[in-house]
């Protein structure tokens, strides 16, 4: 059964917002078993969004419809999922007692627009929200299956697995396993030359990339007569993919390299102190984003002037006299004093010429010196970005994290 995917909203059309709801239900319904074809967006017109529903319903067996079922005028889904249908929009009273229960339990005033929010095509079957105001629900128009959510994310998310999930999985063919490879350090179209020839010589297999800055992510789609013989045969040209880009490949899933490094200092029971200059904090903000930094992460110091690189990162004054703030002696120094004094496992500093200014015929805007230390020595990488500042920043952040995890591994 073929999958498609339609969020609805203005703000998606005009870019206003990107559309992160879609890439999370692909990957979903992916793992699920099933094939997306197609991810469509509709602004808040109701013509429009009618005749996407007769359209979509029209091609594939199941479509999850994101967005449009606020409190505020523009939030037209149930009223044109009515329209669709050729019925009346009913009020579910369960529905709104829970609404009104809800902004209770948050001391807050019901607006008399949120009542609209119970409001269902007749028939339709009401998904019970209980992070949010607005339920989902889902009908049958033609031959196919329209589920539909609100637009917030982790509403959205909560629905889907908890409610339309058990009620789509026995429709999947079941025939597919895909295996999401992290990489890092290669461009992607060097990560496309070293695979080369496999897609050819293995049928059924499909090889994807998804460049998201620093980071390419490599997709392993394979398709076979079941679910173990796809996961099976995916398992082994994983295996392959891995080979082939040998230390750049540095995990499976969600997370990223971010994630990865954060899993390897917990697994291994280290701690980690940053220095960070040019970043101004980034490699903090990416490692603390998730939960459980606590569980490895003691410090993080922003060294941006000369003289917290001294007083924070015990740098000698004279060393930056003599060799400058951006410097391998320099970078060398601070990943030592903040392990030093965060007495932590590892340390980790940057610093750097982000720009778009600062920098000279010595020492162009891009140069950055990223170092680590531990016990046993201290490792200082010198690089050259040709970006702007904001990618300088994020390539220096990510390039120190891979520099940690290629310490802590043993890796070359």
């Amino acid at each position: 059964m073929d999958v498609a995917i339609l969020t609805i909203g203005t703000e998606l059309t005009r870019g206003e917002l990107v559309n992160t709801n879609a890439a999370w239900l692909s990957t979903r319904l992916t793992e699920l078993g099933f094939d997306v074809v197609e991810h469509a967006v509709v602004a808040d017109d109701k013509p429009k969004i009618v005749r996407a529903f007769h359209r979509l319903a029209s091609e594939v067996g199941v479509v999850i419809v994101t967005g449009g079922l606020g409190p505020t005028t523009d939030d037209l889904t149930a009223e044109c999922a009515a329209e669709a249908l050729g019925v009346a929009l009913v009020r579910d009273e369960d529905s709104l007692a829970r609404i009104r229960e809800r902004f209770v339990s948050l001391k807050r005033t019901m607006s008399v627009s949120n009542e609209k929010q119970a409001d269902f095509p007749a028939g339709a079957t009401v998904l019970v929200n209980p992070i949010g105001t607005a339920p989902g629900f889902f009908i049958t128009l033609g031959n196919a299956r329209l589920f539909f959510t609100p637009g917030v994310p982790r509403e959205m998310k909560k629905l889907f697995d908890e409610q339309i999930a058990p009620r789509i999985e026995s429709h999947a063919k079941r025939d597919s396993y895909q295996i999401r490879i992290g990489t890092f350090g290669l461009p992607e179209s060097v990560v496309g030359e070293r695979l080369a020839g496999l897609e050819e010589a293995n049928p059924g297999l499909v090889i994807g990339y998804r460049a998201h800055f620093p980071e390419v992510e490599v997709k392993v789609f394979v398709r076979a007569g079941d679910a173990a013989a796809a996961e099976s045969r995916a398992r082994s040209l994983a295996d392959e993919v891995t080979r082939r880009l040998g230390d750049h490949a540095y995990g499976e899933g969600d997370g990223g390299l971010v994630a990865h490094v954060s899993e390897l200092l917990v697994a291994k029971g280290l701690t980690l102190a940053l220095a960070e200059s040019c970043t101004g904090g980034l490699v903090g903000h990416l490692l603390t984003r998730p939960a459980g930094a606590s569980r490895f992460l003691l410090a993080g110091a922003i060294t941006y002037a000369n003289e917290a690189k001294t007083e924070f990162a015990n740098v000698p004054a004279e060393l930056i006299a003599a060799h400058g703030a951006v410097s391998e002696p320099v970078a060398r120094a601070m990943a030592e004093g903040i392990r030093a004094r965060a007495k932590a496992d590892f340390g980790v500093a940057i610093t750097g010429v982000a720009g778009p200014g600062g920098g000279s015929p010595e020492k162009p805007v891009g140069t950055v010196f990223l170092a680590v230390a531990s016990r046993s020595g201290t490792v200082v990488k010198p690089l050259l970005f040709v970006h702007d500042r904001p990618m300088i920043q994020t390539y220096a952040a990510y390039a120190a994290l891979d520099l940690l995890r290629r310490t802590v591994a043993g890796l070359p």
